[in-house]
């Protein structure tokens, strides 16, 4: 490894132009990419070989290949680069309506296909050039206490792994930020036609066959905790890992599944699902986006927050109940 001295000697460009020649395997190409003829390319190549004590790349009739070291290189200096640009891009003003930043948001499937919709409408008409990475959350498995079953998520935001989580718990640490983006209960989807949907008793619904989203093929969810404090039970005759592939799968078979309303309205009547009130309860909990308060000194995740926020209002009014009708799709 370098030490002070040798790193306070270092051209740190010099991973930038490793970074691209990686890219590009032809010296010339880097070298319109970097604004440098390609004799000024091959010179710092030559200072990089003798940094890193390897060729990195050799010559081929098309361009050039990387060595085995340069592969192994190519993502610890890809880190290095992507943590110092993250660096000055903070330091910077932040100005959505000109920032190239990416953003990481992690949610529960059911809920990212709830927020992106309008996150992803005003991103196209106040931040165009803002992109947005979704990470899938998962509750920890087999962790009955709300207030740990997201802790996975906590830690990732503290790391830095992402910079906003959205999360079905209100058992929020005291060193977040955290906002409502709003609640959540459930329906029961069918495909339109389903004889369930005519009368849509506990008994009958015993009766179906349910599929259950469960990553893990866990065929045990919360459902099944709530039919057994009444004594019953039902059989699960399917698990998928997402909630789009649920709909797919619905859509096509006499499965029933319990999904939440607002992932329900605004994604099943294009697979020709309907839902109907659940026969038994199912509870509300709340959707809130959580971000370390360490972290909200950061401008840009400032922003991502406030429109978060105003995207919540869709998610309100997608997932609104019809009072004039008892099946919704």
């Amino acid at each position: 490894m370098l030490n002070l001295v040798d790193l306070s000697r270092t051209d740190l460009n010099l991973l930038i132009l490793f970074e691209v020649v990686l890219e590009e395997r032809h010296v010339g190409r880097a070298a319109d990419r970097l604004n440098l003829t390609p004799s000024a390319v091959s010179h710092r190549l030559g200072r990089l070989r003798r940094l890193l004590n390897d060729p990195l790349f050799l010559k081929t009739p098309k361009g050039v290949v990387p060595t085995a070291r340069a592969s192994e290189l190519a993502e610890p200096i890809g880190d290095i680069l992507a943590r110092a640009r993250g660096v000055i891009s903070t330091a910077a003003p932040f100005d959505p309506a000109s920032s190239k930043r990416r953003f990481a948001i992690g949610a529960p499937d059911g809920v990212s296909a709830v927020f992106l919709p309008p996150l992803l409408a005003a991103l196209r008409e106040r931040a165009p050039g803002i992109d947005i990475g979704v990470r899938q959350l998962l509750p920890t498995q087999g962790e009955p206490s709300p207030e740990r079953a997201w802790r996975s998520a906590f830690a990732d935001l503290e790391a830095r792994a992402m910079d906003i989580a959205v999360v079905p718990s209100d058992h929020i640490p005291a060193r977040f930020h955290q906002q409502t983006l709003y609640e959540e209960d459930f329906v029961v989807a069918m495909r339109a036609g389903h004889p369930f949907a005519k009368a849509p008793s506990l008994k009958r619904y015993c009766e179906m066959q349910h599929l259950v989203v469960s990553l893990t093929g866990d065929a045990f969810g919360f459902v099944d905790r709530v039919l057994a404090e009444q004594g019953r039970s039902r059989r699960i005759a399917l698990t998928v890992p997402n909630f789009m592939f649920a709909l797919a799968v619905i859509a096509e078979t006499d499965l029933i599944s319990a999904l939440p309303r607002r992932f329900a309205a605004m994604h099943a009547p294009r697979f020709g699902i309907v839902g109907v009130e659940a026969p038994l309860p199912l509870g509300r909990f709340r959707l809130n986006a959580v971000a370390p308060k360490v972290a909200m000194m950061d401008a840009g995740v400032m922003w991502l927050f406030d429109v978060l926020g105003t995207a919540k209002q869709v998610a309100r009014q997608r997932g609104k109940p019809s009072p004039s009708r008892k099946q919704r799709s």
